[in-house]
Formats: C-alpha cells, sequence, structure tokens
C-alpha cells in the first residue's frame, strides 16, 4: 500500500518468530497478516513502556517530594549573603 510515511524492515529472528506467534493467538482475526501482529506488538510495547516511564517519574517526584525540606534549619538567616560577600564581582 502506498505511503508517505517511513517503512521499517524487520528480520525474523527466534524472538521474533516467538513474538509472533504470541501475537497470533491474542489476536487470531490477524494470524495471517504479520505486519499487523507487529503493529499490534508495538502497540501493546510502546504502552507498556510508557507507563514504566510514569511510574519511574512518580517515584523520582515521591523521593524528591520526600527529600524537600530536609535541610530546613541547617543555614541561618543572612547566611547567603555572609557567603557571598567574601566572592569576587
Amino acid at each position: 500500500m502506498p505511503t508517505s510515511r517511513p517503512r521499517h524492515a524487520i528480520t525474523e529472528t527466534d524472538a521474533v518468530t516467538a513474538a509472533l506467534d504470541a501475537a497470533a493467538r491474542k489476536w487470531p482475526e490477524d494470524r495471517d497478516r504479520p505486519a499487523r501482529l507487529l503493529t499490534h506488538l508495538v502497540e501493546v510495547g510502546f504502552h507498556a513502556i510508557e507507563v514504566e516511564l510514569d511510574e519511574a517519574s512518580l517515584a523520582r517526584r515521591q523521593a524528591l517530594d520526600d527529600f524537600a525540606g530536609s535541610f530546613t534549619g541547617v543555614y541561618w538567616p543572612g547566611y547567603l549573603e555572609e557567603i557571598r560577600e567574601g566572592w569576587r564581582e
């Protein structure tokens, strides 16, 4: 089918064959359409990665929230101005 979008070639390695076999069991209506099975696999993989990245992002934010304020009171008022006095312009 004509398209203006980039196309990608993929070699059917043992892992790709196993993935296609599993995809054919999941989407039997596309059993004889390997390109469609690969599209399903890419979509599912993309979703899994997005969820994983979102979870990692949430974990990082939680860590930052847990750490926030842990140095409150360590430095006295005017501390920053005092150390800047020794800096050259």
